[in-house]
């Protein structure tokens, strides 16, 4: 029988075949905490009696949820981090750097074939480069960071075959919704997605993030991508180290097999309250909005923030609306000053804050007023996922959410393209 991503990945790390259902022990290739997990992470590791960082070159620690710090117990918590990265030699991106999610890959330091690990749920995003990466508690990073080992139960695999070209105005955070909406949040609990067919491949390996970070959303512990000829371009300029892809086999051993044909997908939103409780745009046009959101670690790229200025160009945010970019790296801010996106988007309307979570995770920028109706691009939507649980959080591509802004209500982006 015929090995999946995921048990080949594994495989390769043991040294010997394993399947699905085995519990191993192997080593990370890579680990990381954020400013939500990492102190957490640093006094468990003091608990456990660590003195020593096993190999510091493996370990990043973030500040990207609260950064800038708003408040006096946050800004110890980085105080913290950065002691700690500091006695230990680990490497630290600071405020302003931008968010794990995005870093990580754009600065080389995850590759295909690896096994990472993050202190933080979306730590799937990785999978979209061809590594098992999934989100750990912050005990389990505190063990890896000491012994460059943790545990693992290798996962089942449900296999979901994507056909299909998009439509115009059509883009992966449409399909990445979509299929929360069909596997539903707890469809794949536990288990490895692997995504293949011609509609992954015609995607940029930027457009295969935003699926791979939202397999969490399904209940995965991965969401992996074969390592093609885009995705080992894409790395090549970035990754120094040898790295051991890892391709499915014929006939591998699938606990399911899921095919979907998406020519006429059209733009999808997930209404509150919940990630899999989504609808054709079309069946929400016309609710006022009050706040839209482009960026996170789901949609906060550079060409995310393309699709956004192309809409907006030529157009004004309604006066109704308040619209916030948090672009997810400063790479990608200073990329997008460079072509001109960033003053396109200010003149349009838009709010620029520092690269990082921003108004994702509700501890800062952008906490809506109660009743107030939020369009993001973000990865969730639950009650008080931005701040304030009296709020109500819609999750849309960037076209949609830029579109919306304009209009001061959910339309479709084709409208507007």
């Amino acid at each position: 029988m015929g090995m999946t991503i995921a048990e080949k990945i594994f495989s390769n790390h043991c040294g010997r075949e394993v399947r699905a259902g085995e519990l191993v022990v192997t080593e990370v290739d890579f680990m990381m905490g954020q400013d939500g997990t990492s102190p957490l992470a640093i006094k468990a590791f003091r608990e456990l009696g660590g003195e020593r960082v096993l190999d510091p070159s493996r370990v990043a620690l973030v500040i990207d949820h609260s950064a800038p710090s708003p408040l006096e117990g946050v800004s110890n918590l980085h105080t913290l981090m950065r002691s700690f990265a500091a006695e230990h030699g680990i490497g630290i991106f600071d405020i302003g750097c931008g968010v794990c999610h995005c870093l990580l890959p754009e600065q080389g330091l995850v590759a295909p074939g690896d096994i990472v690990i993050g202190a933080d749920s979306h730590t799937t995003t990785y999978g979209a480069v061809n590594a098992f990466s999934t989100g750990v508690g912050s005990t389990d990073l505190a063990a890896a960071m000491l012994t460059g080992r943790l545990w693992f139960k290798v996962p089942h695999t449900l296999r979901l075959e994507l056909r299909g070209t998009l439509p115009i105005g059509v883009y992966s955070k449409d399909v990445a919704l979509y299929l929360a909406g069909r596997i539903t949040a707890d469809g794949a609990t536990y288990m490895a997605v692997e995504y293949g067919g011609e509609l992954i491949t015609s995607l940029s390996v930027e457009a295969r993030f935003t699926i791979s970070n939202m397999a969490v959303e399904m209940g995965a512990k991965a969401g992996l991508m074969e390592a093609d000829a885009k995705t080992l371009e894409w790395v090549s300029g970035r990754v120094t180290r040898p790295f051991n892809p890892a391709a499915p086999d014929r006939g591998a051993d699938y606990a399911e097999v899921m095919e979907f044909a998406l020519d006429g997908l059209p733009p999808q939103v997930a209404e509150p309250h919940c990630v899999d409780s989504v609808k054709p745009v079309e069946e929400l046009e016309g609710i006022p909005v009050q706040e839209a959101v482009i960026g996170t670690c789901t949609n906060g790229r550079l060409e995310d923030l393309e699709v956004a200025a192309r809409i907006l160009s030529g157009r004004r945010v309604s006066p109704e609306v308040r619209l916030i970019v948090a672009p997810a790296s400063r790479r990608v801010l200073m990329q997008g000053m460079e072509k001109g996106i960033v003053q396109r988007l200010i003149e349009a309307g838009a709010v620029f804050v520092a690269p990082g979570c921003g108004p994702c995770v509700g501890t800062h920028n952008g906490v809506p007023s109660d009743g107030e109706r939020v369009i993001s691009t973000a990865n969730r939507n639950f009650k008080g996922r931005m701040g304030n649980a009296n709020a109500f959080i819609y999750l849309a591509s960037p076209a949609t959410v830029a579109a919306s802004a304009v209009a001061g209500k959910i339309t479709d982006p084709r409208r507007m393209l």
